[in-house]
């Protein structure tokens, strides 16, 4: 974090670097960094510039202006890198930014190859967002609830999940709805005022793959991207199933609600994995979950096309 001292010791300049590819926490992010300053210090403090629209002298600018009627001033700026000159001169424009003022960097989308990347995580307070599996929204879907004054169980959340799919806005929107009808969201709120998403399923998907359909697993999958799943999402999706299926399959013989107690599973989702399992080896389980881990991590990690890295792991899937 690049933090300013002034000769009192006190505290001049915070530039903080939001990215990622999840729009909800960053946006939250960004959200309560605004909400807090003008809290303390009003909006007339207050400004926001598109770089991929003002050009670098105005982005200068505005950061090295001195705040007009308040002690300080906030400057957000949306995705600057898209200015080549801004990524160029990126040391020499923190620099120069005003002791009086603050900055946010939002950037959705940064390649980590680039020296602007480098720059970002060494020279800022860098936050970074990423999309959440299954397991993650579910503590963020829990932990929501409570922070808003209600509650909501993991099971329930899980199940809250199995019938409105990944998305993590469209999982807020719903919890809103089911907050405002009940604080306390329960099992009987959740199949009365929500919908299953009408779309193919992830299990459907591998169900389709081990069966080696690949043609049926290309449908579904193109299915999928037609809803505006992105392909991060189904790789989520793809890790959460396997791992169902991993619990099915360490537990033998042992019944679908036993299995769903223990693990805080449904049922529902138990048996379907377990019949799923019966047609797979363990060795064969543990390989598959080891390479969606590593097509994951080159995905987060290099210049790839997620959308055919998601192919290609399906396709593969399916031809043995």
């Amino acid at each position: 974090m690049l933090t300013i001292l002034n000769v009192t010791g006190y505290h001049s300049t915070v530039i903080t670097t939001l990215t990622g590819e999840n729009d909800v926490l960053r946006q939250e992010a960004l959200r309560q960094l605004v909400d807090g300053f003008v809290a303390e210090y009003t909006d007339m403090g207050l400004e926001r510039l598109d770089g991929e629209e003002a050009d670098y002298a105005r982005m200068l600018g505005s950061v090295q202006s001195l705040p007009f009627l308040a002690s300080r001033k906030l400057v957000v700026l949306r995705t600057p890198g898209a200015n080549k000159e801004f990524t160029e001169k990126f040391d020499t424009f923190i620099a120069d930014v005003a002791e009086t003022n603050d900055v946010v960097l939002v950037e959705p989308k940064l390649d980590r190859r680039l020296s602007y990347y480098k720059q970002l995580k060494k020279l800022t307070d860098f936050r970074e967002f990423a999309v959440l599996d299954a397991n993650g929204l579910v503590r963020y879907l829990a932990d929501s609830a409570v922070r808003r004054g209600g509650s909501l169980s993991t099971a329930d959340a899980r199940l809250l999940i199995d019938r409105v799919g990944l998305s993590q806005l469209t999982l807020q929107h719903e919890l809103d709805k089911l907050l405002a009808y009940d604080s306390k969201v329960s099992r009987a709120s959740i199949e009365l005022l929500t919908e299953r998403t009408p779309q193919s399923s992830i299990f459907e998907l591998l169900d389709a793959a081990f069966a080696g359909n690949a043609v049926r697993a290309m449908q579904l999958y193109n299915e999928q991207r037609d809803l505006r799943v992105e392909p991060q999402q189904i790789v989520a999706m793809l890790a959460w199933q396997l791992h169902v299926l991993a619990i099915a399959k360490a537990a033998g013989n042992r019944s679908a609600d036993t299995v769903a107690k223990e693990a805080k599973l449904s049922p529902f989702t138990v048996r379907k994995s377990q019949g799923l399992a019966r047609r797979i080896t363990m060795q064969r389980l543990k390989q598959l979950i080891s390479e969606l881990r590593t097509f994951d991590v080159r995905l987060k990690s290099e210049s790839l096309s997620a959308d055919e890295v998601v192919r290609y792991y399906l396709l593969q899937l399916a031809s043995d």
